[in-house]
Parts: structure tokens; C-alpha cells; sequence
């Protein structure tokens, strides 16, 4: 019987026993730049400088400065991998994910003892250090400090008492600090923080660290799929088909994943801010999806550390910013948050949908189409623009017919280069609010932008005209049994 995935080290475990899937080493490696440095070049993959390809998880077990930690880095850095991950189909990921959140299942609090609090540090101990305390590697030298890359951070809203999960960058600064980064208006738990700072009030929060990947893809869904409100901890209980448990925190009125390898427990403080980068005045944040090092923020918020729990012999989860590992978290619960929205607007057209690895899993989806009737032909366009008010930072729409494989970017180029007209196929809508950590999304780029963070959005329709089909039929092969010639191969 097949053990079922219910935290990181189970699921470390399944990939164990898949071929090519997690490599593991006993040799030392400093966190500090080293360990990204080298799996940039195992599997980071993504927008990763080239050189940088796809490939296995990584899990170093022995840790410069961290004699009883392991890091893992890259579990998620392969669709094939979140596929085996979450026992499902690569290319039906995104259609998973969306049947999940239509059928929630919601975290439950369990009163028996934590396996995140086997080892608990409190923040008034003398010895206490973050630094000490967390494995947190830097991404490269230029970085502002140690990054929680992966930490699903859980708070409450302080009037309506809804909880929800999200992922944000936290750079340690002292040895009971963190800093936190909010996009402004993009995620729930920024919202939460601006409330509480309304009533003169810090936000309690937890910061759980390797935990099971359902709810590291589940926690990246957005509104609208996602409104204010919705706890996303309930998309993964719908993925596992049981709730998440949740425990209760040791030093902060909150909430944190019980199985987690490290449990961070503190307070948003209110009316304080902080600059990212105060200890290596390097001017760069880390690393982010789009491939660039993000600039250090003058304006993110402060969480007070009050404790930090974890399993005996922790294991830290992180990943590079701009790796594959970005694009399965964002892209796939893009995909199934664009597929939903066309569905219910046009049953049956939309056959699937891929945010592709060069695009971040945020900037770019490639969507692919069906015209089944005459009266199809157009609305095709409309279910681009469906995509962009289901996903805002979305900037580029690719639309392809069902012959093309919308998840092989070789074949949408091809119907780009034998479908596509540039002058009667782009559909441009400009002046939209985009994404602000792509830097062409700038004034300096374009007299027409307003201001940092607007884009111009746009379709690159690539499928047939409906009463052309017949002149774009791909050519026909015959179908095989290949197994029997394969069987004596060398």
C-alpha cells in the first residue's frame, strides 16, 4: 500500500523511490550563497541565469553552522515532480486544483501534542538567535540576508476572525526580527496587518516551514478565486481529501500546521517599517521570479519573534526565487484560476492551460481553445480577457487551437509562426496595472506607461480562423504500438 504524502518528509520520502527525482549529499555546503549557488545548476531551471536546467530536488544533510539541521531545496522545481507529489496527471493540475477549490475541505485544530513543538526556543531565552535557530540561505552574495523563501505565513483578520494562508519574502535582521514584504494590495495577510495597524494593534501570526506540498501549491491561489476570507489551507485538505491540522501557537494568540519541520510564532508590529537591506546596505532584496535581483524596500513591515519551534533533526525547505520551484507554485493555481473562470463563462471551449516557466508562472499563460461552431470564432479573445481579469499580474495571453500542445513551447511557436499574423492577430489593451517587479512595466520604457507597475497587456491570437480549418490540418501519421520495437533497443 503506498504511503500517502502528508508532510515534507513523506514526501521526501516518494521521491526516494522515483527515479531521478531527489538527490541527496553529505557534503558540507555553506547556506550563505553556496547552497543556491550550486543548485543553480542541478535544477533551479525557470528564469534562473543560464546556465540552469531542470532537475532533481536537492537535500543537503549537512549544513555549514547548523550541525542538526538538513536544507532541501527544489521539491517543487519540476511539474513532473508536483504531479507525483500530488498524485496527479501533469497537464491536469491546474483543472485539479480548480475542482478542489469548488469543494474545500477545512483545517481542523487538533488538541494532541505537535510534532512542530518537539523542540521549542523562546525569544526572552539569553541564547535565543535567529540566525542560529534557521538554516535561511541567501540566494546570492548581493543579498540583504538570510530569506524565509518558503515559510506559509497564517494570521487571522482582526474583525472578522477569517484566516487565511499566504507566502511572503522575510529576510532575518536581528536575532529576534524578521522582516516581511507585502505587495501592496495583492495579499490577504497585508491586509490584516494594515487592520490591526488601524486599531493601534500587532498581528498575531505564525510562519510554518516544510510542510506537505498540497499546501504550498494551494496557498498561492488570489482573488478572485480566492477572496478575502477564503482560508486557502482548505484547498489542500481537498487535494490530501482531510483537513490540514493546525495547533495551537506556544507564545502568540494563532494558529500553525502542525507537521511543519519549523514553526515560527510572532507579531506584526504596527506604525514600524523597515529597510530590507539595514544590515548589508547592498540595495537588493533577493533573487525574484522574473529573473532579476529585486530592489531592497524601504517599507516593509516588522514581525517581533516570540518563539520558534520544530521537529527533532529539522529539515528547511527553501527554494531560488526565480526558479521552476516559483513557477509550480504560482502558475499552477493561475491556471486552474483562469480555467474556472472560462469554464462557467463558456463550458467546453477552454481545454487547458499552461502559465509557462518563462513567464514566471505569473507574466504569461498559454491558452488553448476549441471552435467547435462558426459562432466560436472570437470568443476565443474573450477568454484572453477573461484570463486577465481572473489573474491581474497576468501580461501575456497566447491562444492556440487543440492540435497544438499549449504545455510544449515549441509547438506554440510554431502555431505563432504558421497561424499568426502580426498585424491582424495582436490585441493590445494598454495602460493596465500589471506587475511591479517587472522592469519594463515603466515609465522609462514607454512614454504611454503612467507609472511604475502598468504594462501594456496583450493577446497573440495563434489559432486557425474557424472556416480555414481544413487548410491548417496538421499532417497525419499513423498511429503505433511503438512498445514492440522498443523492447530490443540499445
Amino acid at each position: 500500500m503506498k504511503k500517502k504524502v502528508d508532510d515534507l518528509r513523506s514526501a521526501l520520502e516518494l521521491l526516494r523511490k522515483l527515479d531521478g527525482e531527489l538527490l541527496e549529499t553529505e557534503i558540507e555546503v555553506d547556506p550563505d550563497a553556496e547552497l543556491a549557488g550550486v543548485y543553480r545548476y542541478i535544477g533551479a531551471g525557470g528564469t534562473v541565469k543560464r546556465p540552469t536546467k531542470e532537475g532533481p530536488a536537492m537535500l543537503f544533510h549537512c549544513v555549514k553552522g547548523h550541525p542538526d539541521a538538513k536544507v532541501v531545496i527544489g521539491v517543487l522545481a519540476s511539474r513532473k515532480r508536483v504531479a507525483a507529489l500530488l498524485d496527479c496527471p501533469p497537464q491536469d493540475l491546474g483543472k485539479r486544483l480548480h475542482a478542489c477549490l469548488e469543494h474545500p475541505i477545512q483545517p481542523v485544530v487538533t488538541e494532541e501534542k505537535a510534532q512542530c513543538q518537539e523542540v521549542i526556543h523562546l525569544a526572552s531565552d539569553e541564547d535565543f538567535d535567529l540566525y542560529k535557530l534557521i538554516p535561511a540561505p541567501t540566494n546570492t552574495p548581493d543579498d540583504a540576508g538570510p530569506y524565509i523563501t518558503m515559510g506559509m505565513c497564517y494570521a487571522t483578520h482582526p474583525e472578522t476572525g477569517k484566516s487565511d494562508v499566504t507566502i511572503h519574502r522575510m529576510c532575518i535582521q536581528s536575532r529576534d526580527e524578521l522582516s516581511i514584504y507585502f505587495v501592496p494590495g495583492a495579499r490577504h495577510i497585508g491586509a490584516m496587518a494594515e487592520c490591526a495597524e488601524r486599531r493601534g494593534e500587532p498581528l498575531p501570526i505564525s510562519v510554518s516551514i516544510g510542510v506537505d506540498p498540497a499546501i504550498e501549491i494551494g496557498s498561492c491561489f488570489e482573488p478572485p478565486s480566492t477572496p478575502m476570507g477564503y482560508d486557502e489551507l482548505a484547498i489542500a485538505g481537498a487535494l490530501r481529501g482531510e483537513p490540514v491540522k493546525l495547533c495551537r501557537c506556544m507564545t502568540v494568540q494563532q494558529r500553525a500546521i502542525a507537521n511543519a519541520e519549523y514553526v515560527i510564532e510572532g507579531e506584526v508590529v504596527p506604525n514600524v517599517r523597515v529597510q530590507e537591506d539595514q544590515n548589508s546596505h547592498s540595495g537588493y532584496a533577493m533573487p525574484e521570479f522574473p529573473g532579476y535581483t529585486g530592489p531592497a524596500s524601504g517599507q516593509c513591515w516588522l514581525i517581533k519573534v516570540k518563539a520558534v519551534t520544530h521537529r527533532r533533526h529539522p529539515i528547511m525547505q527553501t527554494c531560488i526565487g526565480p526558479s521552476e520551484e516559483h513557477v509550480s507554485m504560482a502558475g499552477i493555481p493561475t491556471e486552474a484560476s483562469i480555467y474556472g473562470m472560462v469554464e462557467k463563462a463558456m463550458p467546453g471551449k477552454l481545454k487547458n492551460v499552461y502559465c509557462a516557466s518563462s513567464g514566471g508562472g505569473k507574466y504569461m499563460a498559454v491558452l488553448q481553445f476549441q471552435k467547435t461552431v462558426q459562432s466560436d470564432e472570437g470568443r476565443q479573445r474573450q477568454a484572453a480577457l477573461l484570463a486577465f481579469a481572473a489573474f491581474g499580474e497576468l501580461k501575456h495571453v497566447f491562444l492556440v487551437d487543440e492540435d497544438v500542445d499549449c504545455f510544449d513551447m515549441n509547438d506554440v511557436l510554431w502555431a505563432m509562426n504558421t497561424r499568426f499574423q502580426g498585424d491582424a492577430d495582436i490585441i493590445t489593451i494598454p495602460g493596465v496595472r500589471c506587475h511591479p517587479l517587472d522592469p519594463s512595466n515603466d515609465p522609462s520604457c514607454s512614454p504611454w506607461i503612467r507609472d511604475h507597475g502598468i504594462a501594456c497587456k496583450t493577446i497573440f491570437d495563434c489559432t486557425v480562423p474557424f472556416d480555414q480549418k481544413e487548410r491548417f490540418r496538421r499532417a497525419a501519421f499513423l498511429e503505433t504500438d511503438v512498445s514492440k520495437w522498443l523492447q530490443q533497443s540499445r
